[in-house]
């Protein structure tokens, strides 16, 4: 297996990892833009001209592009996310060549038909309905904004209906031309196909993307504090965490082992303590944000009004004494699941192609599996302690949806932390 990189003259970047035992190509095109370059008064606008992407170019109608990828049986999908959008296909390993090109039509040659906007402006509100309409979605969506508040990276990846509604063709298309040039773009395949006759196309089918783009998103200033959202239902949704790390310090596997170790798995002190020992959530889990230049890191619990005290009482417990208590053999179980997960990803061509672009992105270069593989071992108890002070020496960020509840206040929560 081989992993090689090609700059084009344009500055976009074509990476690939030759995967000779499997049957499909998984390809995309990473651009690093996402939801905190957006202006205040077209939050979403990332969000809905990846949609747009997909309803026709100047050659093809939306139904054309569905119906080209699925004739050699191929996906062809796309997300954003706060710091990044993609457009990605799998198809079998032959065709690369139509998915490579439907991908480059789609983000060079989009028609943006005002009729089309019309109608995809009303899904992206009846999607933005559906998420409102589920409370785990919500309570994430207020933690971020109470943890980054008044600022992009803090601002809901869908945009708000009021916001989406209000969005011109003509903020799509600067918006386009603005973030979309060549030195923002990789190009990432993983799967049978040969690094220089993809390269050549690549730059053949994105010939006419060029340029650089010169804008700075607004650095994230983390600020934490408290949301609670007193809603009349079943569930009560709770979020704790605190400010976590960029992706890029050193520290970064001392987090990843760290969060394992607390609530990553079945055997994590979390679920253990609260799920197993005191049946108090059906729901629980630790999770890492990293960002740029900052990050979020914190635990999520699904539980009822009865029980969330002591669930957050318990949340609190767990975060503070487990960098002084953490076994040999939960630290060798957190780095098993990280190194089990690393090499897993290796079997996927899908899971290997958004690896190689998301590492060329952040880190300039992807990153060897062993390289990895030895960060991940090379984190100790020394290590995990230092991580959990660099965690508790801010402010905390709670946020609760659900009915009346007694939880613990926010500078009790704060104190305990501390």
């Amino acid at each position: 297996m081989t992993v090689r990189s090609t700059r084009l003259p344009s500055g976009l970047r074509v990476v690939t990892h030759r995967m000779a035992t499997v049957e499909t190509v998984s390809l995309g095109a990473w651009i690093d833009v996402g939801t905190r370059h957006e202006r205040a008064e077209v939050n979403g606008i990332a969000h809905l001209v990846e949609h747009m992407a997909f309803k026709g170019t100047d050659r093809r109608s939306a139904r054309a592009i569905a119906e080209e990828i699925e004739s050699v049986g191929g996906h062809l999908n796309a997300y954003t996310s706060r710091e990044f959008t993609a457009f990605h296909a799998t198809v079998l390993a032959g065709d690369e060549g139509l998915a490579l090109d439907i991908v480059a039509d789609i983000l060079q040659h989009a028609a943006l038909d005002a009729e089309e906007l019309e109608r995809e402006r009303a899904v992206i509100l009846r999607e933005i309905g559906q998420s409102n309409d589920t409370p785990e979605d919500v309570v994430f969506d207020r933690f971020q904004a109470t943890a980054f508040p008044d600022q992009p990276v803090g601002r809901p990846t869908l945009g708000t209906p009021q916001l989406v509604s209000a969005i011109e063709r003509g903020a799509l298309v600067d918006y386009i031309a603005r973030h979309y040039t060549a030195d923002r773009i990789v190009v990432a395949a993983a799967g049978k196909l040969d690094h220089d006759d993809f390269a050549r196309r690549v730059e053949d089918a994105f010939g006419s993307t060029e340029g650089a783009g010169g804008f700075a998103p607004e650095p994230a200033v983390y600020a934490g504090g408290d949301d609670r959202d007193v809603r009349t239902q079943e569930q009560l949704h709770l979020v704790v965490g605190l400010e976590g790390i960029p992706n890029r310090d050193p520290d970064y596997y001392a987090l990843a082992v760290f969060s394992a170790a607390l609530g990553g798995g079945l055997s994590s002190r979390l679920f253990q303590d609260i799920r197993e020992e005191r049946g108090l959530v059906y729901s629980i889990y630790s999770f890492n944000s990293s960002y740029a230049d900052s990050g979020l890191f914190g635990v999520y619990a699904g539980t009822g009004a009865d029980s969330a005290s002591e669930v957050a009482e318990r949340i609190c417990a767990n975060l503070t004494t487990l960098a002084d208590d953490i076994s040999e053999a939960e630290l060798r179980r957190a780095k098993a699941q990280l190194k089990a997960g690393i090499l897993m990803s290796l079997e996927s061509t899908a899971a290997r192609s958004e690896q190689i672009a998301r590492h060329t992105l952040i880190f300039g270069r992807v990153l060897p599996t062993q390289e990895v593989a030895e960060a991940v071992e090379a984190v100790d108890c020394d290590a995990v302690g230092r991580i959990s002070g660099r965690l508790r020496a801010g402010r905390p960020t709670v946020a609760i949806l659900g009915p009346e509840a007694a939880i613990p206040g926010y500078e009790e929560i704060a104190a305990t932390l501390a």
